[in-house]
């Protein structure tokens, strides 16, 4: 199995930038799909980015209108979430996720969680 670890969360303005990461240990990240979560008291957890083994396709939730970019390099066991232009609602925990088999944009698809980020963005 795969263990992963979050940083880069914090406090930033409205308009500024964060970039998370995720590094992995214990399995070799290639063997698995990976995908961000975010989740705010009181709601679900819901799908940010995902990217595929290779990290030659990704998707982002459509409602973040580009503004985050997900990618990864397999040989640095690392996965990072870029987020440009960030906005009051984007306030969170942002959580990295492993999925063995599935790649779909629920909870449930991915096996292997970090602890989540705070990113907190002021107005």
């Amino acid at each position: 199995q795969v263990q992963l670890v979050e940083s880069g969360g914090g406090l930033v303005q409205t308009g500024g930038s964060l970039r998370l990461s995720c590094t992995a240990s214990g399995r070799a990240l290639s063997g698995y799909m990976m995908a961000w979560f975010r989740q705010t008291p009181g709601k679900e957890r819901e799908f940010v980015c995902r990217i595929t083994r290779s990290g030659e396709t990704t998707y982002c939730a459509g409602s973040l209108g580009g503004r985050f970019t997900i990618s990864r390099d397999n040989a640095k066991s690392s996965v990072w979430l870029q987020m440009n232009n960030l906005k009051p609602e984007d306030t969170a925990v942002y959580y990295c996720a492993a999925a063995e088999n599935r790649y779909g944009l629920t909870p449930d698809s991915y096996n292997y969680w970090g602890q989540g980020a705070q990113v907190t963005v002021s107005s």
